[in-house]
């Protein structure tokens, strides 16, 4: 199949379009390069570099590629930041869209593959989150997503576009050739290797009240060539599950603490860090269940490990400490 890939050139795009082509799928990429790295494009992927939002150079990919299937992961995707800010997100992630999906209907592509997020949940009422959780955001990134999810459905109801929507929880480590490469992360993870690069000159720890073990917050860390994987197996199995909604993630959670221990032993190296207080818009634990992913998709994560994710992205970072410049 030929498979448009919305923001390929960044973090987790990469690595799907690396597994697309493992699996000898044809991959056409679209990427602005905002967050996204020319380095990271495979020279197999054909790229066109613009927004996935830029109608005209949407209809020009669709009438020069067939299109089979459509996977969509260039958004906003920092909490902090959707709070100072929540029209761009709002625009960004739910609003362009429609511009996606319009120019799908008109060149026939009716399928497409949703990368959301967790954070569609908000504070969870129970635990582990499974996809009957009641959906109540609290922070725009989040009210984003969920937005475009209904946007899916109704795209669905009406034109009759398939989608499947994978939601997963912290994305983290790397392959060999690809790792996370953000300009200005915010993730626990990468964070914490740029402290020990001394690419910044502290790290901190946001919170140290909240209702968990030792007060810091708690989250589900997934390796990102699983996700990649589960990504895969959507596409094989759309048109069985035509307009479904998955959560992925280890069905564990660790603390920041437990995360910042865990580097130190994979390292040999102490992480120097200071506490804060909380990120506006962060609930306290996010932890899923997988369990329709892996009875309806045949996917089960291969990376449990929290000692294997973190050795798989330092692997990464310390050969590429610049990221991807030269």
């Amino acid at each position: 199949m030929a498979i448009l890939v919305t923001g390929g050139a960044g973090y987790i795009g990469s690595i799907c379009v690396e597994e697309l082509l493992a699996e000898g799928h044809e991959v056409v990429v679209i990427d602005n390069l905002q967050e996204g790295h020319r380095e990271a494009l495979m020279a197999k992927a054909v790229f066109y570099e613009g927004d996935f939002g830029d109608r005209s150079m949407l209809d020009r990919i669709f009438r020069e590629r067939e299109i089979d299937a459509v996977m969509h992961f260039a958004a906003d995707t920092k909490v902090e930041e959707s709070m100072r800010d929540p029209g761009r997100y709002f625009l960004n992630n739910a609003a362009k869209g429609i511009a996606l999906l319009d120019a799908m209907l008109a060149a026939r592509c009716r399928r497409i593959i949703f990368s959301s997020t967790a954070a569609v949940f908000g504070e969870p009422q129970y635990i582990p989150v499974d996809e009957g959780h009641p959906l109540a955001p609290v922070n725009p990134y989040g009210e984003s997503k969920l937005f475009f999810e209904r946007i899916l459905h109704w795209y669905n109801q009406s034109r009759g576009i398939a989608f499947i929507v994978l939601r997963y929880f912290n994305a983290a480590g790397a392959t060999e050739r690809f790792g996370d490469a953000h300009r200005k992360p915010t993730l626990l993870i990468p964070v914490i290797m740029e402290a020990l690069l001394g690419k910044r000159e502290s790290l901190r720890i946001n919170g140290r009240d909240y209702p968990t073990d030792d007060g810091t917050c708690v989250r589900d860390y997934i390796h990102v060539k699983d996700i990649a994987r589960a990504h895969v197996l959507a596409l094989d199995r759309i048109d069985e599950h035509p307009q479904s909604l998955f959560n992925l993630g280890n069905g564990r959670g660790f603390t920041n603490l437990q995360v910042l221990r865990t580097v130190e032993e994979v390292t040999g190296r102490t992480v120097p860090f200071d506490m804060g207080p909380r990120r506006a818009g962060d609930p306290a634990v996010l932890v899923a269940s997988s369990d329709q992913a892996r009875n309806k998709l045949g996917w089960a994560p291969a990376h449990v490990r929290l000692e294997d994710i973190v050795r798989s992205a330092w692997e990464w970072r310390r050969t590429h400490p610049d990221g991807y410049k030269k």
